[in-house]
């Protein structure tokens, strides 16, 4: 069985607990994502020194080496749209399709080291993002597609959802 593109809306995941992963949004806010992502590298890699990393246990799910690869992914576009919101009033986010990106980056393919590299940059850099937020600049608002709506606040629980779920995905 293929992968079934993911089109649920995870904008809840800003307003109450997760009950797959057990992440929690409250409380969280811009200068705690920071640390969290960092504390989250050295998971992330050793997850992606597994030596059976680009194998999928089940042909519907991603495999660690693709989670890990999404994940990179993920920073460098929150990163982004953090810097607009930043830049800014009231910025719209371009689209972007996780699924997509999956398949025209051939994730599965990907060098687990490179990918292992890549994202601890990535994570390192997003993470001195918000950690560089003053606190006058939380309510910033930015638009998503959809139409939602995020905070810098709710963007970073957002984010850091992300990040701290599919550890959970992969056992990490």
């Amino acid at each position: 069985m293929a992968i079934i593109p993911d089109t649920k809306d995870w904008t809840w995941v800003t307003e109450q607990p997760c009950p797959d992963c057990g992440f929690d949004p409250a409380g969280v806010t811009p200068d705690r994502v920071g640390p969290a992502v960092r504390e989250s590298i050295p998971r992330w890699q050793s997850v992606l020194a597994r030596p059976q990393v680009a194998e999928r246990g089940d042909e519907s799910v991603w495999s660690g080496l693709e989670y890990g690869a999404h994940v990179r992914d993920v920073c460098r576009v929150f990163e982004d749209r953090l810097a607009l919101m930043l830049s800014r009033d009231n910025p719209s986010f371009a689209d972007w399709d996780q699924d997509a990106a999956a398949v025209e980056n051939d994730y599965a393919r990907q060098d687990p080291r490179e990918v292992s590299q890549e994202l601890e940059g990535a994570a390192r850099s997003v993470a001195a993002a918000f950690a560089a937020v003053a606190v006058d600049q939380w309510e910033r608002q930015g638009l998503r597609s959809n139409g939602s709506v995020f905070t810098v606040t709710s963007l970073g629980a957002y984010f850091l959802h992300d990040v701290l779920h599919h550890l959970n995905d992969v056992n990490g």
